[in-house]
């Protein structure tokens, strides 16, 4: 079974992070952490609306709240949103034509800010949750 070339052109060219530039990460990974935060908006508010149950579903929803995986889940989503954050500063900036020669380096000093924030909110949140 033979596959349509031009979904493998375009699979391919998107997926190939090698050879991209930094403008054009920070364009995919913008777009990715703003899909990935209106998912998560409407997962939030579906999650939300089961609490109108009563208290069995209070201590239902808190044992789903403290899962190691829902833990994991907060830091990635803590990541998404610094970075979406973060890096929609930086693009209002070089629309001002503010910081126009350093966009290429505010952008990689955006995802290692961000990351390293995750990781510190991230196990705070840990720690919280124990």
């Amino acid at each position: 079974m033979s596959q349509d070339p031009k979904w493998d052109s375009w699979r391919s060219r998107w997926f190939e992070l090698r050879y991209k530039p930094a403008g054009m990460l920070a364009f995919m990974l913008h777009r990715l952490t703003g899909l990935g935060l209106v998912f998560y908006l409407f997962l939030h508010l579906a999650i939300l609306s089961k609490l109108g149950g009563g208290p069995e579903s209070w201590d239902s929803f808190l044992a789903l709240v403290r899962s190691p995986l829902i833990s994991i889940l907060d830091g990635i989503l803590l990541l998404g949103v610094l970075f979406h954050g973060l890096n929609g500063l930086r693009l209002t900036l070089i629309g001002l034509n503010l910081g126009l020669r350093w966009q290429k380096a505010s952008f990689w000093v955006i995802l290692v800010l961000s990351i390293a924030l995750a990781v510190w909110g991230s196990a705070g949140l840990w720690i919280l949750n124990k």
